[in-house]
């Protein structure tokens, strides 16, 4: 699953970074330069902020509690319930 995601500065990478350690599955963000895994916080640190953002999830995990701790990162769109 990919949903659009905002970083704007090394503070947002750091509290991504947190909320995203706590899983067990794969989290990337993707960018058109490259991608990290968004649980390694130097992989994070190269990505280029000026370029759109995803964020990748695999297909097969309920990423409900994910989607609602990075709520103020993540654009939604109306298919999305985070209750």
């Amino acid at each position: 699953m990919m949903r659009p995601i905002q970083v704007k500065n090394v503070n947002d990478i750091e509290k991504i970074n947190q909320i995203v350690s706590n899983y067990t599955y794969d989290i990337w963000i993707h960018s058109k330069s490259g991608m990290a895994d968004a649980k390694s916080i130097l992989g994070m640190y190269v990505l280029k902020l000026d370029e759109p953002l995803t964020l990748v999830v695999p297909d097969n995990v309920n990423p409900k509690k994910l989607f609602k701790e990075l709520s103020e990162f993540i654009q939604f769109d109306n298919d999305v319930e985070l209750d």
